[in-house]
Formats: C-alpha cells, structure tokens, sequence
C-alpha cells in the first residue's frame, strides 16, 4: 500500500496534500498563509510584497488511460467557484508527485470542473492542454489581474 492511500478519508488525504503543496511553496521562496477553519473557498495563501493570492488545493489518483483525471468543483457547495473567490489552483497527481499550478480563469471562465492532467504522456489529438502549467510555481508570485490574463486561451 502507498503511503498516500493510508488515509481512511478523502478529507485526511486532502489535508496531507494541502501541506505538500504548502512545503512546496515554501521551498519555491513563497509565504505560505493558512486560513483557520474550513469556511472560506480557497486553501491556502500566498503572500508576495502585500498582496494575497487565494490558491483552492485538489488533487488525483483517479488514472484513465495515460491520464489522471481531476475535479475542480466544491465538494460540499452546489454552485462552483468563482473568480471572486479563487485565483489559482493546485492540482496534484499524487502517483507521479506532479504538480500543476493552474489560474482560475483558465478553468473558470469556460465552467471546466473537471480535466484530464496527462504528466506522463501529453494526449496526441487534444487541441489545448494544460501540461504549460506543469510546475508553475512561478505563477504563485503573480497578482490576481496577471493570473486572469493567463488564464485566456
């Protein structure tokens, strides 16, 4: 059994990968911020020269094909999230411990909830993925208008 699937719950697991992400950052040179509580959208702060940028954590081990396929809906809300509530997201491919740093907008703007992330082979016929923001750890030191404007395709 691998390490990652000794949690009982998918709220453990998700905690565990919350703090991965959080290590990673900070070894990135980022000032991680940790909300209290579970009430607001986003997981995880990160603060450069005064400004806050809301990161929202999931992550996947759900392997189809040569791809893990990952959510990016609320698990406990009926609506999605929006652009007021998150800036960035980050995604974990827990097998192949591949990170994907990903603006909101991408997503968001085009109600995607849900996308396969290929780390081990890119898909040969899909016009746009996302392995661009395959370790983007840079993106966590931009503001929130810039992540916007990376956002658009």
């Amino acid at each position: 059994m691998k390490q990652w699937q000794r949690f009982p719950t998918f709220k453990q697991r998700g905690e565990w990968v919350e703090l991965q992400f959080m290590a990673q950052a900070a070894l990135h040179g980022y000032h991680v911020l940790k909300p209290w509580g579970d009430s607001l959208t986003y997981d995880v702060g990160i603060e450069t020269v005064g400004r806050l940028v809301r990161v929202q954590v999931k992550s996947s081990s759900f392997q189809r094909g040569t791809g893990y396929y990952c959510e990016f809906k609320p698990r406990n809300y009926r609506k999605g999230y929006s652009l007021k509530q998150v800036d960035l997201f980050a995604a974990y491919v827990i097998p192949t411990n591949a990170w994907y740093l990903i603006p909101a907008a991408a997503l968001l703007r085009y109600a995607i909830q849900g996308l396969m992330l290929c780390p081990v082979k890119p898909p040969q016929r899909c016009p746009y993925t996302y392995e661009k923001y395959r370790e983007a750890w840079g993106l966590l030191g931009k503001d929130r208008r810039e992540l916007a404007r990376r956002g658009r395709c």
